[in-house]
């Protein structure tokens, strides 16, 4: 069947191993010093393991392939004394309950605080476009600015989002799990070389496959070849820091 599916750039991986641990359905092993797909049917396709590979050599094709197994995988990780994947054989069908951790369906027992505030807030956005696909690295409000690169599920996460941290900044937003990171490499580096930056912060979720925002941000940082103060901030699914 044609499908998405995990693949490794052999020439890229340098044999760190740091995707093996994320891929929970164990998935990925070390062959004579590269990481390589186990078997096709073990890999569900979401990309957990993208935002741990520090070469940039993992990304997500569509192509044929053995449909995901579940069951397989339970049978997987037994084997190779690997703790099971919560979810996996519970749901209906391929639902990956258990898959990528940052599409786990979790819910949350909510006591909204009483409220203190009484009217509207001002937004802090002082921009548009957001999206990274949408800005131009040439825009006039990157000059001299303090940015913000921001996983597109933060401000949903974090409530105090535009008074902590989009308050007098400049802000680009992405999904590295959704998009391709190899062109947030490239769109960041255009922007940090054209645009006379202070400040670089990048706030990301938990969630392993988000560690791609961050990654593409810091190569970017050292290809543009600029000293500019960089920080990273996590935010959990609860909308705690990290």
């Amino acid at each position: 069947m044609l499908r998405k599916i995990v693949q490794i750039d052999q020439d890229k991986c340098n044999g760190c191993g740091l995707c093996v641990p994320s891929c929970a359905e164990g998935a990925i092993k070390m062959i004579n010093g590269k990481a390589v797909l186990s078997a096709d049917n073990l890999c569900d396709g979401l990309g957990a393991c993208l935002g741990e590979c520090p070469q940039d050599a993992i990304r997500i094709i569509e192509r044929e392939a053995d449909e995901f197994d579940e069951a397989a995988v339970e049978i997987h990780l037994k084997e190779t004394g690997k703790p099971a994947v919560h979810g996996h054989g519970h749901g209906h069908g391929h639902g990956h309950g258990g898959g990528c951790p940052g599409s786990r369906a979790v819910s949350f027992a909510t006591n909204p605080a009483p409220a203190t505030e009484t009217g509207s807030r001002q937004s802090q956005l002082a921009q548009w476009p957001v999206q990274l696909h949408l800005v131009s690295t040439s825009a006039p409000y990157f000059q001299d600015a303090d940015l913000l690169i921001t996983a597109d599920c933060v401000p949903f996460a974090y409530a105090d989002f535009h008074k902590d941290f989009l308050a007098g900044k400049a802000v680009v937003i992405g999904c590295p799990k959704l998009d391709d990171n190899q062109f947030y490499l490239q769109k960041l580096t255009e922007l940090f070389r054209n645009s006379s930056l202070k400040s670089i912060t990048v706030l990301r979720m938990e969630v392993p496959c988000c560690g791609g925002i961050v990654m593409a941000a810091r190569q970017a940082l050292a290809a543009c070849g600029k000293d500019i103060p960089f920080k990273e901030v996590t935010v959990g699914i609860r909308g705690e820091i990290r």
